[in-house]
């Protein structure tokens, strides 16, 4: 599993955006609500550390996105 940062979350539209380790601001990857295990959605912050996978973004198959998100350190 990749780890990044959320750069920025919109929880009122249901998404935000993960920034990868070491990565730079157009590596950031776009992340669905509904890629965020469990209910951590709500919980999640700018700033905090996540742990994700890279998955096709299914709108657009040529970008990708991530999945599988994981708060880290909880």
């Amino acid at each position: 599993m990749a780890t990044g940062t959320v750069q920025s979350i919109r929880t009122e539209r249901g998404f935000g955006f993960i920034l990868p380790e070491n990565g730079t601001r157009e590596d950031e990857l776009f992340f669905h609500h509904s890629a965020v295990v469990g209910s951590g959605f709500d919980l999640l912050r700018e700033g905090q550390r996540v742990s994700y996978e890279e998955g096709v973004d299914p709108r657009n198959p040529t970008r990708r996105r991530a999945v599988d998100v994981q708060p880290q350190g909880e």
